[in-house]
């Protein structure tokens, strides 16, 4: 029995992170050691009870208005006091993150393999996002499997001299997340949210958080959320708010008193997929909505200047449109006014998974550790069925 320690300390990790924890620890050939760095303190706690997960190591070290060295040099601190590390067969991190990154570092310094999930993800610019897009390059550096959710996040390791061999294909497993979501769906668990499903107006689900939107982008998205509400009485636009006082400072002055915006707390992930099943168009700089979206058949407008999930955009299930003012506001009305171009959107193929990503992590895993046969990499466009969609007209 191989024993698998897995790091993580954001919501999306845990979301990413939940099918594969439940396959190895159903496999005698595995023992998972979970080890939570509560990065995301405040939104972890529930995403874990959600997926029925208890971590085996808890560092909570979080503090308030810690900076990212500080944050990344507490991660590795803690990963590094005591024997988090010591005994484990190899490390699974995930993604980019400040934990993925001392996560990966603590291994290293132990000798301990690194396997990295969701790999090979690039925008070629090392400041969007910023600090995702190095300390996943960082990673690729140190790890002995790559665990690439697409073809051309394998290709962009291959182009940086990472070792074919060592790279399987395996789709993403926030579309297996998903699917367990929508078989679970749960209550809004927010009052004002109570009568959405028998609101006959177009949903539109608004997040924004990403560091590079802090100050004036941020701004012009407000500004384009209000000038659609205003615009439209044909839609109701809910937006989950981030608890990132920056992101607070500027969404809330401009949205409130709008009558058809609801502005919500961070909601639990089984409701926030209820409200990804009800929404009609997503508008989002979220790296989860990216990909999200695309697999539920729910167009989505990346709020970005540059995005690491080209595919989506390739395939037209997404659409790059900045965060100008202007340009968002006149995309959301093409889509709404335009049945056609929204259901080219949402019939689009989705390029992330299938729902067997944790089938071929598991598989992946295996094979590393010669006990069992080579995953069958993931080919995009295979039997993942969305939920059916309403048309925008």
């Amino acid at each position: 029995m191989k024993t698998i320690g897995i790091i993580f300390g954001t919501r999306p990790e845990a979301v990413k992170f939940a099918p594969i924890i439940h396959a190895l620890a159903q496999d005698p050939r595995f023992r998972p050691v979970l080890i939570s760095t509560g990065q995301h303190r405040e939104m972890l706690d529930s995403t874990l009870e959600e997926f029925g997960i208890t971590p085996d190591v808890e560092l909570r070290i979080m503090k308030e208005q810690q900076t990212l060295s500080q944050v990344t040099h507490r991660i590795l601190e803690g990963l590094c006091t005591g024997d988090h590390i010591e005994g484990l067969d190899a490390v699974m991190v995930h993604g980019d993150t400040a934990t993925t990154l001392a996560g990966a570092l603590a291994a290293l310094h132990r000798s301990v393999p690194i396997i990295h999930v969701e790999a090979g993800l690039r925008s070629g610019n090392n400041y969007s996002p910023f600090p995702e897009e190095v300390n996943r390059k960082l990673v690729a550096q140190v790890a002995a499997l790559h665990l690439a959710p697409t073809p051309g996040n394998s290709a962009n390791l291959i182009r940086e001299g990472v070792r074919e061999h060592s790279i399987v294909i395996t789709g993403n497993t926030i579309v297996d997340a998903l699917q367990w979501g929508m078989n679970n769906l749960r209550g809004y668990g927010e009052p004002s949210l109570s009568d959405l499903d028998d609101d006959p107006r177009k949903v539109i689900l608004s997040t924004t958080h990403r560091r590079e939107s802090h100050g004036r982008p941020m701004r012009e998205i407000a500004a384009a959320l209000a000038d659609i509400a205003r615009r439209r009485e044909d839609v109701r636009i809910v937006v989950p708010l981030h608890l990132n006082p920056k992101v607070r400072e500027v969404m809330v002055p401009v949205l409130t008193g709008i009558p058809n915006v609801d502005m919500v707390d961070p909601l639990p992930y089984l409701s926030f997929c209820r409200l990804l099943q009800r929404s009609d168009l997503i508008l989002s700089d979220s790296s989860g909505a990216e990909e999200e979206g695309p697999a539920l058949g729910k167009p989505t407008l990346v709020l970005r200047e540059i995005t690491e999930r080209r595919e989506s955009i390739l395939t037209g299930s997404s659409r790059l449109v900045s965060r100008n003012r202007g340009q968002i506001v006149h995309e959301v009305e093409r889509l709404l006014d335009d049945p056609n171009a929204y259901m080219e959107m949402a019939t689009a193929i989705n390029p992330y998974g299938d729902g067997k990503a944790t089938e071929r992590t598991v598989a992946a895993v295996a094979h590393y550790f010669r006990l069992g046969p080579a995953a069958m990499p993931f080919v995009p466009g295979a039997d993942f069925v969305p939920t059916p969609t309403r048309t925008a007209a």
